[in-house]
């Protein structure tokens, strides 16, 4: 597991001052909200309980395109053009019109962060807010531009924190032991887990073995050993977390959320590494027409919260899909699985899937800085 990276001793400064913008979360969408401020002359701070890409806890998947897009294919563990399903009554094998790529974690977000070198960066850990004022455990700091990216528990909202099992949330757990594949591979089955799905992601030379429920209540545990033994892979290095799967506001008394903070991780799937990406980019770019003076700050409030809840019926109708695939019995879901193998309807699904966001979205950062080369010119 990893260890809270927070200074002590003699390194244990006191930290305060003023920023133009505070980011306080330094994983995906927190590193997409600083990469975007890269030459804005914005003086940025982002904070987080753990140096960057110190703590994983996904198994770290996303589209290819993705990772091309953005410049982020060092990272790359392994790639798949196809996924395999499996439910009590047989398999199912869809060819995928895109592929998806398992990658390493400390790697993607040393990536992220030379693509955002302007922004500083201290581990600290974030308790609250008192409007423009943030509360560490290391001193007070003030931004007139304050980002919450710090995960599900909505940390700088101004309601009391998130936390479950009422609030809308999965869970998860994985294993990491050594062992290769040639295939991602989900098993719907209810004997592992009543209302989710079970996985193995190959990643080169290591699975990423789990469970994930959709019924915050229900434990997974237990399951995840039991699919490690049945895998016959060891339960070993643990990592899980709370996914949530509800749609938050993306904006709140003058703070902007991004990633899990805002509910920025698509039902059904889990998938919030893109979405993190996605949103991410949209309020890094929000905030940069702030600090170039091309927008005020209620302006960017205003339109990256449309922007957000304009996605809004997308996660609703997989949201519906996550509540009726436990109420299939297990052979016609198993049918219906199958139906998917055929290419027309794999295409049709999955690129739709994939527009939910975009990585047209991504400029990559080097055509982005050549375009503002030539726009000055």
């Amino acid at each position: 597991m990893a260890q809270r990276a927070t200074k002590r001793g003699a390194a244990r400064t006191r930290l305060e001052g003023d920023y133009d913008v505070l980011v306080c979360g330094a994983s995906f969408a927190g590193l997409a909200v600083a990469r975007e401020l890269t030459g804005s002359g914005a003086r940025t701070l982002l904070v987080d309980r753990y140096e960057i890409g110190e703590r994983q806890t996904s198994a770290c998947a996303v589209p290819t395109c993705w990772m091309e897009a953005m410049e982020l294919t060092p990272a790359i563990r392994q790639t798949f053009s196809r996924l395999v399903v499996h439910t009590p009554h047989g398999s199912a094998r869809w060819r995928l019109p895109w592929t998806f790529s398992t990658f390493d974690y400390r790697a993607l977000c040393g990536l992220l962060r030379e693509q955002g070198p302007d922004a500083a960066f201290e581990t600290a850990t974030v308790h609250g807010r008192t409007g423009d004022v943030v509360r560490t455990d290391r001193g007070d700091l003030r931004a007139g531009l304050i980002v919450d990216a710090l995960g599900w528990r909505r940390v700088l909202g101004s309601g009391p924190t998130v936390q479950p099992p009422e609030a809308h949330l999965s869970r998860g757990l994985e294993v990491h032991p050594d062992g290769t594949g040639e295939d991602m591979e989900l098993w719907i089955d209810r004997s592992y887990v009543r209302a989710g799905y079970a996985w193995s992601f190959p990643a080169d030379r290591e699975l990423r073995v789990g469970v994930g429920s959709f019924e915050p209540r229900h434990h997974v545990k237990d399951q995840t050993v039991r699919l490690a033994s049945d895998l016959a892979v060891d339960a070993v290095r643990y990592q899980g977390n709370w996914i949530p799967h509800r749609l938050r506001p993306a904006t709140e008394d003058g703070v902007f959320f991004a990633g899990d903070s805002a509910g920025h991780c698509l039902p059904t799937t889990a998938e919030g590494i893109r979405t993190a990406l996605y949103f991410g980019l949209a309020c890094g770019r929000e905030l940069r027409s702030v600090v170039e003076g091309a927008s005020t700050r209620e302006a960017a409030l205003r339109r990256y919260h449309r922007f957000s809840a304009a996605h809004e019926w997308k996660f609703r109708w997989l949201l519906h899909v996550q509540d009726w695939v436990p109420r299939v019995p297990p052979r016609q879901l198993t049918l219906l699985l199958r139906l998917v193998e055929r290419r027309r309807v794999s295409d049709w699904a999955f690129r739709r899937y994939l527009d939910i966001a975009p990585p047209s979205f991504a400029t990559p950062p080097r055509r982005r800085a050549e375009r503002a080369v030539a726009a000055a010119a």
